[in-house]
């Protein structure tokens, strides 16, 4: 081969080179970065709960996207959902004894890493990640029948993200729920008879204290002002975590009959939204109600004018817009619609996802 050829042969890769690298692609978008997982229960003796995923700015979401990306389905009902460390933990209830777990996915892609199964995981009931390294999960542990239904105290799964399994299990009261973290403390919550909150230092995984409250606390969320709201039978309390002290006790309403749920706190934690609910006997005992809202400074919380005419299975307020979502559960038989909402309580758009849409999940970039 000549000099001539060779020194045209190289001028031609060395700009292959150089458009190479001037026209190489950008990083690729992960697929789940940006936009809002749907946490569908599904139907319980069915164990078809899923997650959908939507974009903000979509009027249509992905459904299954756990099938969609490992070819498995959940097989149980989808009870609570938390990222962190880039990790997300997906809690599935099955309706079988022992076939509960925690599937941790990669957050970004919803590829599975690893599995939690019992018995480190018995009836997982919510999820909160304390930091970048743990999370804690809230279980039930193994229940009886109706006569008996909490034969076991609760438990507290400690999840170490790294090594991505369970390092501890603090024994809790029966039927442990939600969980609210107020700076290094988590707050837990309890169905049942149980009539205290139960305080955890998430550094040394340790119970603090107590703090009575009433029937089946449960924590909402941290208001702005740094106080902790705890639903109780048919009040709310406000807990200053300082002292350890119930600041204020409202009634939820007037009606005997009724019972609130489904608490949401705003973005700018200054309101809280509610669904106010009751099941007719005149009519095959169906759930009706409506869903309302409150001020963090209110006396009293009335519920004469509803914030949306609309009972929901899910309810929360997307942090990045302040639209408020509402889930609704046709039948446990049917696609479930996540209808979306402005603050003045006009409809923005309805999405159809899957089964029985009772939690949301906002993420942002």
């Amino acid at each position: 081969m000549n000099k001539l050829v060779l020194r045209v042969l190289g001028v031609g890769l060395l700009a292959g080179i150089s458009w190479s690298c001037q026209e190489r692609d950008p990083e690729p978008q992960q697929a789940y970065d940006n936009g809002v997982f749907v946490l569908n229960a599904g139907n319980f003796m069915d164990n078809n709960g899923s997650v959908s995923f939507f974009a903000r700015e979509k009027s249509t979401a992905e459904g299954d996207i756990f099938f969609k990306e490992n070819g498995a389905a959940l097989t149980g009902g989808v009870q609570g959902y938390a990222e962190g460390g880039g990790y997300g933990l997906i809690l599935v209830d099955n309706s079988t004894a022992g076939q509960d777990k925690v599937e941790i996915v990669n957050s970004g892609t919803f590829k599975r890493e690893a599995t939690l199964t019992a018995p480190d995981i018995e009836n997982p009931r919510s999820v909160v990640v304390v930091n970048a390294n743990k999370a804690y999960v809230a279980c039930w542990d193994a229940t009886g029948d109706f006569s008996n239904f909490y034969k076991n105290p609760g438990y507290i799964a400690v999840v170490d993200l790294a090594t991505k399994k369970v390092t501890k299990k603090i024994a809790v009261n029966k039927g442990a729920e939600r969980m609210v973290q107020v700076g290094n403390e988590v707050y837990v919550g309890y169905v049942g008879d149980a009539n205290s909150v139960t305080v955890i230092d998430a550094g040394s995984d340790v119970i603090k204290r107590s703090i009575q409250v009433g029937t089946a606390p449960n924590p909402i969320a941290v208001d702005a002002n740094g106080k902790v709201w705890v639903s109780s039978g048919k009040e709310v309390v406000r807990i200053n975590p300082q002292s350890s002290t119930i600041e204020a006790t409202l009634k939820v309403g007037n009606d005997p009959v009724r019972s609130a749920s489904n608490f949401a706190m705003s973005p700018d934690r200054q309101n809280i939204y509610f669904v106010y609910s009751f099941y007719d006997a005149a009519d095959g005992y169906k759930q009706k109600g409506e869903t309302y809202r409150f001020n963090i400074n209110d006396t009293s919380i009335s519920a004469t004018q509803p914030f949306v005419n609309r009972l929901f299975s899910g309810l929360s307020v997307d942090p990045m817009q302040g639209l408020v979502y509402g889930g609704v559960t046709p039948s446990f038989k049917q696609s479930g619609y996540v209808l979306r909402y402005r603050t003045d309580g006009s409809v923005v758009d309805s999405i159809k996802v899957e089964i029985a849409p009772s939690g949301f999940y906002f993420k942002q970039k």
